[in-house]
């Protein structure tokens, strides 16, 4: 018995230093992303969060929407150096992600992300601005037409996320985790190191055929995808879509805007509710 006790004991104790080094792994990653990728705007608090974003360019307004796991630098990279000599960009973290931050135990979901965008766009005094969408900030530019119509010019959807959710993609298995409990002990311990160890697996899939950019991580912003909170908040982006999509109304489409444009990847076609299509580059 004795024996016995001795060998549990050892057990955990080696388990609880494996979990405190990845822990301290986990934080030491947190700390170097945000010094490689530091806030890059303003802040603005609206009812349940407090949004990161990016004011740039003149002109007639556009509001750009990143995806699951991404952050505003995903628009900053190329895209918006060309629109901004233009348009008035506003380029947002979405809420939970990059540096925006759910108050709380506020509400969270696609329909609630559009809400706290929309009132964004109000504080920042934008009239019916083009919002663009690229993936699941599809989706949530279609909830916020759908909410708000009187507010929206028009959508730009990229590879939007517009049907039910029955199979999460393979490079996204890992959020699909529903115990709050689950998703921030992971956070805290193997979701960073098996991000770093499988990184240039997912990245192929993702940006596939396309090569990754050697220097996404920064200028892209990809470095804060593997801090703890981002984590927690993609796993929670990732039930939303499930739980949400089946019901959105956008098969009517009536009270969407009149100018709608869809780029669609050739692995990602996605066609209903389309007013206009842009060419498919693929």
């Amino acid at each position: 018995m004795a024996s016995f006790l001795k060998t549990i004991m050892g057990s955990g104790a080696t388990a609880l230093a494996s979990a405190a080094g990845l822990a301290a792994f986990t934080a030491w990653n947190r700390k170097r992303a945000e010094e490689l990728v530091p806030p890059d705007g303003e802040f603005a608090d609206v009812k349940g969060a407090r949004l990161h974003y990016l004011d740039t360019g003149e002109g007639s307004p556009i509001v750009l929407v990143h995806g699951l796991g991404g952050q505003l630098r995903n628009f900053t990279y190329a895209l918006s150096e060309l629109l901004a000599p233009h348009h008035r960009l506003i380029v947002v973290d979405r809420p939970g992600s990059g540096y925006s931050a759910y108050h709380g135990d506020s509400d969270r979901g696609l329909a609630v992300q559009g809400a706290m965008i929309a009132e964004l766009m109000d504080k920042l005094g934008l009239h019916r601005p083009l919002v663009v969408g690229h993936s699941l900030g599809g989706a949530i530019a279609l909830a916020m037409a759908l909410a708000h119509p009187g507010k929206i010019g028009g959508l730009a959807l990229l590879a939007p996320l517009t049907q039910p959710i029955e199979t999460i993609p393979q490079v996204f298995k890992a959020l699909d985790l529903k115990s709050p409990l689950v998703r921030t002990l992971l956070a805290w311990t193997l979701a960073a190191p098996a991000g770093r160890l499988g990184a240039d697996a997912a990245n192929a899939q993702v940006f596939g055929p396309e090569p990754f950019p050697a220097d996404f991580e920064t200028r892209g912003g990809a470095a804060l995808t593997l801090r703890p909170e981002a984590f927690v908040a993609a796993c929670g982006d990732v039930e939303a879509a499930r739980a949400e999509m089946a019901s959105f109304p956008f098969r009517s489409g009536s009270c969407l805007p009149r100018a709608i444009s869809c780029w669609t990847h050739r692995f990602m076609a996605s066609r209903p509710f389309q007013r206009s299509r842009a060419p498919s580059s693929s």
